[in-house]
């Protein structure tokens, strides 16, 4: 792109874009009640990489929780084509056609991880299904008794950087802009289910993570209506820190007890959630729900562990993270037997009996052949 009018023209477009999302964002819609289908759907989606070795593990082992049934309640599981990296390039886009159609006729996802390249202009997938199916609130737990962590992270999952992320302008190829997206309804939304999480299940605080203090307009305005929310929970106290601040505070003993949920943008999200989880015991151990009024997508918060499949590897990657998010995934659509069975399987397990190379048989295979039979 060449020059500040064609730049100029380009962010007007975006521009305008976004101030329609932010119309919609304004008008209602009536959330999905899992409570009165006779037949819930979930999709499978394999994803890249160790994607497929994971998911099978997950496909098997939802099968045998499934298999009874939920009283006069069933679930289908379907498998969704179409979304490997290889079908997203030779389409180029992040969503090929006929996936998100798939996709619209589940009522909740499980995923793999996805790839995303380096450069380029495609989007990543996650980013595109968060953004078409509105899945505004990325919720991940994070528990550690014996260190006394118990959080859960509320991370704003529509805007920010990541809403533009693929779409930034080059001006006259010296200089390129990214754009940061906030909006008064879109932080509303997540900061009440923040909050409302909080009351409903006992929590006494909200930590609100921004770096208002620089990013004045958005993060401000980040600030600004969460504080108009905590207003409104006169139980539940509002703290509130700087990015950089709060992960260090992640790391202290002495101090990150003292948070429980915890509200951020975007971009802060993704990055304190996994410092977070890596506290937790690496990324492999944590799942990860992404909810909207409608739909809901839960998944593993790793990657694709490309050097673990150029070394012929991808067999021995742990499922662990893909089976959490299952376990968030069964709550939601209101199965709490199931997932409190999956959950305390997933507990029994120690730190040398998970597919890090210390089984007799270090394998995805063998981790949930095991699984299975503490089911």
């Amino acid at each position: 792109m060449n020059g500040t009018a064609e730049a100029a023209r380009a962010f007007e477009v975006l521009l305008k874009e976004q101030l329609l999302r932010q119309e919609e964002l304004e008008r209602t819609a009536e959330p999905a009640d899992h409570s009165k289908k006779r037949t819930v759907t979930v999709g499978l989606i394999d994803g890249d990489g160790i994607g497929p070795v994971i998911m099978g593990s997950a496909r098997t082992v939802l099968g045998k929780l499934l298999e009874d049934g939920s009283g006069d309640r069933k679930t289908v599981l379907r498998q969704i084509e179409g979304l490997t990296l290889r079908e997203r390039l030779n389409a180029g886009r992040a969503l090929p056609e006929g996936v998100l159609a798939q996709v619209r006729e589940c009522d909740v996802i499980l995923k793999g991880p996805t790839e995303t390249p380096h450069g380029g202009t495609l989007e990543s997938a996650n980013v595109a299904l968060r953004r078409e199916l509105d899945l505004y609130a990325n919720v991940r737990p994070v528990r550690v008794p014996e260190k006394n962590i118990d959080w859960v992270f509320f991370r704003e999952n529509s805007e920010g950087e990541y809403v533009l992320g693929s779409r930034g302008i080059m001006v006259n190829d010296g200089m390129a802009v990214d754009f940061k997206i906030t909006t008064r309804a879109g932080t509303r939304r997540i900061a009440e289910a923040a909050f409302g999480y909080a009351a409903r299940n006992g929590r006494r605080s909200v930590t609100a993570v921004t770096k208002a203090n620089i990013m004045k307009k958005t993060d401000g305005l980040f600030s600004e209506v969460v504080r108009e929310v905590a207003a409104e929970y006169p139980g539940i106290e509002l703290k509130e820190r700087y990015v950089d601040i709060m992960s260090a505070e992640l790391i202290n003993e002495d101090a990150r007890s003292c948070h429980e949920v915890i509200l951020l943008p975007n971009l802060y999200g993704d990055i304190l959630t996994d410092e977070a989880a890596q506290i937790q015991g690496g990324v492999g151990t944590a799942g990860s729900a992404n909810l909207g009024t409608r739909y809901a997508m839960f998944e593993a918060i790793h990657g694709t562990a490309p050097r673990l499949v150029a070394e012929g590897l991808a067999e021995k990657a742990s499922p662990v993270s893909i089976l959490r998010a299952a376990v968030l995934m069964l709550r939601h659509i209101l199965m709490p037997v199931p997932a409190a069975r999956l959950e305390t399987a997933l507990d029994s397990f120690g730190p040398g009996e998970m597919p890090d190379g210390t089984l007799s048989s270090p394998d995805c295979a063998s981790f949930t052949e095991a699984l299975l039979r503490r089911l």
